[in-house]
């Protein structure tokens, strides 16, 4: 459904000099990236932490320290996701961590009204986590043990098919939390401890074999942020692919600035789920996140604009920003774009203090909730403001051809329901 917006700079006469300080510009935004990727490890190391105190004594108290820690997990990860935009080597990995939505039947039990096997995809209904044995593709596998090699070589986008979502944070979301089956009701999935209990005391069956799916896909999520931390330290392929050419590095800046802010987060992440009044359009449907979500990824925009991140222990990163580049172009541009992404992260975070009221985002997308869709569409309207200023530093910069990812609920929305 992604089409893609296309921006074009005025032409040059003759090639504008390089300006001075993007060098440490781009070191810092490499600086940022490692600092929030290996909060995010630290934090699903902690998650890791929970998983475990969970399987060795399930109870309602240790289910939701886990639900907890997973909750905490996702603050820096969602700040890293503007990388992911401009920068393949995020792009290529991402798919891994935080591909969603999810066809959940693939893992575990689900409602009977969630259907089965389609002719989009085969395996919806799977049920690994019941099934020791089974066919992908022809061939028969062997599932006696739930391993991360099972998980990432076998199952994860099976058959090719993106919603077979085996591991990362969406996976991990619907095996703590279960389906949530509220609709645009307030209540996140109401999964009982009771799924991890041993002996008499499990219920939806298969309690065992649903542990070893959840730290397996534990594990392979913290080996997963391992790597990518390593790329971002010194001597890490990004880190060196970046600061070995400061201007691909301001261009992969603004990409994942503009990308993030137009396509992903206002269209795919917000507009389209207004417009089709569906709570399965959240991003972290499971557990009701989607709130905090959308507004981290508003954060991380800003953060690498303004070339500072405030770390989990509470330290700050920061450094030579692209704010001071563009304002040494044009001042005019710099504090409209400024002011524009203060907008964005506090409309942003008016959604996040709502739900947090007791109004969940699920809710906000519900037919005929006038004052969630403004809620909503306030936040849709201040990042596509944001994405036009990011245009305009594009242009004050001199840059040219800069692709942005567009959305048919921006760009084309009667193709939405076609």
């Amino acid at each position: 459904m992604k089409t893609t917006l296309t921006i074009s700079a005025l032409a040059c006469a003759i090639a504008a000099p390089a300006m001075a300080g993007k060098p440490e510009v781009v070191s810092n935004y490499v600086a940022i990236a490692y600092a929030a990727y290996e909060d995010s490890l630290l934090k699903a190391q902690e998650l890791k932490g929970a998983v475990d105190a969970l399987l060795a004594d399930p109870s309602a108290d240790t289910l939701n320290a886990a639900r907890q820690a997973w909750i905490a997990a996702r603050v820096p990860y969602q700040q890293t996701e503007v990388y992911r935009f401009g920068n393949a080597i995020v792009d290529d990995w991402e798919g891994k961590v935080n591909a969603w939505p999810l066809d959940e039947g693939l893992i575990d039990y689900v409602d009977p009204a969630y259907g089965g096997a389609s002719d989009a995809n085969e395996y919806a209904a799977l049920n690994v986590i019941s099934h020791p044995e089974f066919t992908l593709s022809g061939t028969t596998v062997d599932a006696s043990s739930i391993t991360p090699a099972l998980l990432s070589d076998t199952l994860h986008e099976a058959d090719a098919i993106e919603a077979n979502v085996a591991t990362g944070y969406h996976a991990i979301e619907f095996l703590l939390w279960g389906q949530d089956l509220n609709g645009t009701d307030h209540g996140a999935g109401q999964r009982p401890w009771t799924d991890f209990a041993a002996g008499d005391d499990c219920t939806g069956g298969n309690c065992d074999r649903r542990g070893e799916y959840l730290q397996a896909a534990t594990d392979l999520l913290i080996s997963d942020l391992e790597w990518m931390t390593a790329q971002w330290a010194e001597g890490g392929e990004a880190m060196t692919t970046l600061t070995s050419d400061p201007d691909a590095g301001v261009i992969a800046m603004l990409t994942g600035m503009g990308s993030l802010s137009y396509g992903e987060l206002a269209g795919e992440r917000m507009k389209l789920g207004v417009m089709l009044n569906d709570p399965e359009e959240e991003h972290d449907c499971f557990s009701d996140n989607t709130h905090n979500s959308h507004y981290f990824d508003g954060l991380g925009i800003r953060n690498v604009y303004l070339g500072t991140y405030t770390r989990v222990d509470g330290s700050v990163v920061s450094g030579e920003s692209l704010s001071s580049l563009v304002a040494a172009a044009d001042a005019d541009v710099d504090q409209a774009l400024t002011a524009g992404l203060n907008n964005s992260v506090a409309q942003l975070g008016r959604i996040k203090t709502v739900a947090e009221s007791g109004t969940s985002y699920d809710q906000m997308l519900a037919r005929g909730n006038e004052t969630g869709e403004a809620l909503v569409m306030a936040a849709v309207d201040a990042l596509v403001a944001q994405t036009q200023d990011i245009e305009r530093a594009v242009n004050a910069l001199g840059l040219q051809d800069i692709g942005f990812e567009g959305s048919d609920s921006l760009d084309s929305p009667d193709a939405v329901f076609q």
